[in-house]
């Protein structure tokens, strides 16, 4: 049986030395690029290789793209084959932000039709605190044979998130911290503010005080009085590139409300075309 949101670290320990357990360290800061590469050689949970957001989970940015475009989808199965992803391997993300960076790969392996891959709940900063094992050994090459049968359903692009702005017939969530969202604040794009009709639910939300997911129940009873009614294929997920979107994303996917749909190109990518209308405040 595949794990398909969440993996406990107890269950990781338990299978560190599975063949069929794939692990990625995806510890990423987005005004320090080589931090999270640094992070991983000082030490990593064993098995782990290190993916970086820029370089192995983002195209180039263009003149028309967002800070993280999503990658050519051959590229990226080519790549995740030459990491010994396999359609019979269990895939598990983890970072040292409670899921912020590595969700974007937890969903790529999904949009991908990947049909094991989780997101280590507390990360890297809970698996140190329980005093688990740490290396600073790299992995050993592996070639797996995976998947690769994107599903477009899963993305909406800048025209149809326009037009479910224009007349409400998805709710646009913002994942972005609310200062962000309002225009008080931006520290990384040069326009501030948010998608008119967008509503600000930031990512960490999703979290309890020890910085693990909030049980099903309680993810499940905050995103119904969101959705005020509606059905989750009827929820759009946004945020500043494409990438903490995916932690709400998956919040719903772990409160039993599957199906909700993710703009990759996010706010950074919809400032490009100044035509776009733009919203301030709350």
């Amino acid at each position: 049986m595949f794990i398909n949101t969440l993996v406990t670290t107890e269950d990781l320990a338990a299978h560190l030395d599975d063949p069929n357990w794939i692990v990625f360290d995806c510890r990423f800061t987005l005004t320090d690029p080589e931090a999270g590469r640094q992070a991983y050689l000082k030490d990593h949970i064993p098995g782990a290789r290190y993916v970086h957001l820029d370089e192995d989970m983002s195209a180039p940015v263009t003149d028309n793209t967002g800070r993280h475009p999503l990658p050519d989808v051959h590229d990226l199965a080519e790549r995740l084959c030459s990491w010994g992803v396999g359609v019979n391997k269990q895939v598990v993300v983890y970072d040292d932000s409670y899921g912020a960076m590595a969700v974007r790969l937890w969903w790529m392996l999904r949009w991908l039709g990947h049909p094991g891959a989780a997101l280590l709940d507390g990360g890297i900063p809970k698996w140190r605190k329980e005093k688990r094992p740490l290396t600073a050994e790299l992995p050993a090459p592996r070639k797996g044979n995976c998947a690769c049968l994107p599903e477009p359903s899963q993305i909406v692009n800048a025209d149809d998130l326009l037009r479910a702005s224009q007349t409400g017939d998805a709710l646009i969530i913002d994942a972005r911290p609310d200062r962000r969202f309002s225009g008080e604040f931006e520290p990384l794009d040069p326009v501030a503010g948010h998608i008119p009709g967008s509503i600000n639910w930031p990512f960490d939300e999703n979290l309890d005080i020890d910085g693990t997911f909030l049980p099903p129940e309680a993810l499940r009873e905050n995103y119904q009085a969101l959705m005020k009614g509606r059905a989750p294929w009827q929820v759009i997920h946004t945020c500043g590139s494409g990438v903490t979107a995916c932690h709400n994303l998956l919040a719903m996917e772990v409160a039993g409300l599957p199906g909700s749909r993710l703009y990759p190109g996010s706010w950074s990518e919809w400032i490009r075309d100044p035509a776009r209308p733009i919203a301030t405040g709350e």
